[in-house]
């Protein structure tokens, strides 16, 4: 039956044009954003899952640059700590060199006492100068904490986030405090490692005893800030691995992201070529349908 009133076949070629619209749409938001899954309302349950997942993402760059921070810290305190080990030159290590000398008898102590003073002046510099962003850990004060937590890691188990953290005892580290409470001006005896005197001794036994108990004290103080040095070497080989390990596993998360919600391009190229040739039959065929109406004009000729 011819009727005017209803095209079926117009409103049959219409609705598949419109589902070809819709379809290619989509197909174009794809390639457009790059993603498979945009918004909530393409996929909910792996768009629930990315959002998640990119807000971790965020959390472990901040772990990142919180390591990188920490590391520059650390580098700096564990640099200046050598720096006081010093070697034949400097340091601690020419101190007790000096005090070891300053055992012969006869000789000029007041002229070891000059270069004495000196290191004792320069390692004290190079305490107060081992700073990074405000933070110190050889020459501290009453505001310096006692403990500082180095942030390492993050993660999220469920509903629960969970950070981990490197603990630092800055006594271990210190080598002046304002309580003079540090490894080298805590007073042993008569005189701390930043005190010491030699000027006026002489080749009496007490005054050699007096020097036999300088050197110990200096060894003592080497060994001690050795270990602190090493122990700020242990940490720094931590806080590396961890940098990496935080890095590689971002990446992974961004893999893992990519899977959920990344189009795939050249099914999305090849589907758009297929729905544009469909999209142009489509209106092919609704302009047909719509030319059915104008045969029933030639009934009434």
């Amino acid at each position: 039956m011819s009727s005017l009133l209803t095209n079926s076949s117009a409103m049959t070629a219409l609705q598949t044009l419109r589902s070809v619209s819709s379809q290619l749409s989509t197909t174009q938001n794809r390639i457009s954003t790059g993603q498979r899954v945009a918004t909530a309302s393409d996929n909910a349950a792996y768009w629930s899952i990315a959002t998640s997942m990119r807000a971790d993402n965020a959390a472990l760059s901040a772990v990142s640059d919180s390591l990188g921070l920490s590391a520059a810290t650390v580098d700096t305190e564990y640099t200046a700590l050598n720096k006081v080990l010093g070697d034949s030159n400097s340091g601690l290590t020419k101190l007790q060199a000096l005090l070891v000398e300053a055992k012969t008898a006869g000789i000029d102590r007041s002229k070891i006492q000059s270069e004495i003073t000196q290191i004792q002046q320069d390692m004290k510099n190079v305490a107060g100068s081992a700073t990074f962003n405000g933070v110190n850990w050889l020459s501290t004060n009453a505001s310096t904490p006692a403990t500082v937590n180095l942030v390492s890691s993050f993660s999220r188990v469920g509903a629960t986030p969970t950070t981990s953290s490197i603990t630092v005892t800055v006594a271990n580290y210190s080598l002046y405090t304002s309580s003079t409470s540090g490894i080298l001006d805590t007073v042993t005896g008569s005189a701390s490692v930043d005190t010491i005197n030699i000027g006026a001794l002489t080749d009496s036994a007490a005054d050699q005893t007096t020097l036999d108990g300088y050197i110990a004290q200096v060894t003592a103080a080497i060994g001690t800030v050795a270990s602190g040095a090493a122990s700020l070497g242990a940490i720094k080989n931590r806080i590396s691995n961890n940098s990496e390990f935080v890095k590689s596993l971002m990446d992974s998360v961004d893999r893992g992201i990519g899977q959920l919600v990344d189009a795939d391009m050249n099914q999305e190229s090849t589907r758009l070529a297929a729905l544009q040739v469909q999209q142009q039959l489509g209106v092919q065929a609704l302009s047909i349908a719509n030319n059915n109406s104008q045969s029933i004009l030639s009934l009434f000729r």
